[in-house]
């Protein structure tokens, strides 16, 4: 089974374990593999499989090898009679990549898809740490609360019936003395 593959405006043809070097590819953060969509693949028995629709599932995964920097190109520039000589150079970077697998389920996205699961089962433990956290405090406070708000009550009550036990006193007194 091979692939063509496209990728720094150059199309290469790639078999499982080949390295290539390819214009520069820049990953996110610490990264080694990707995944590169196939522009056609060759199956084993001879099939061509071309076309967005039906190369949907395929996958070529690739891993990073490291960072290569191409022969030193020299530019000189010349107009003869008018004492203008320009002379620049460059160096083309270039990513040193080996192809891991070309299918359905690459190992790349198997490795994310993982790690992400991972993530995400850490993330939803956290969660119910801080909410059985949350929810005991919680409960602490709404007891403390109705302790209070129970005394205050309670106060306010006592409060109440002594004002309403003096004005009957001095109703009765007022009843008595008039």
């Amino acid at each position: 089974m091979y692939a063509v593959i496209k990728t720094g405006g150059k199309q290469y043809k790639v078999t499982e374990g080949d390295v290539l070097e390819v214009e520069h590819i820049r990953l996110k953060g610490e990264e080694t593999t990707t995944d590169l969509t196939p522009i056609l693949v060759v199956t084993d028995e001879g099939k061509a499989i071309h076309g967005a629709k039906e190369l949907a599932g395929y996958k070529v995964g690739v891993k990073m090898l490291g960072d290569a920097k191409g022969d030193k190109v020299t530019v000189f520039k010349y107009r003869p009679k008018s004492g203008y000589a320009s002379k620049t150079g460059h160096r083309q970077l270039y990513s040193l990549i080996e192809i891991t697998s070309i299918g359905d389920q690459s190992p790349a996205k198997a490795q994310k898809s993982s790690a992400k699961a991972a993530r995400k089962a850490s993330d939803k433990a956290a969660d119910k740490a801080t909410d059985k956290a949350a929810e005991k405090a919680t409960d602490k406070d709404a007891a403390k609360a109705a302790e209070k708000a129970s005394d205050k009550t309670a106060e306010k009550a006592s409060d109440e019936t002594a004002v309403k036990a003096a004005d009957l006193k001095a109703a009765n007194l007022d009843a008595d003395g008039s």
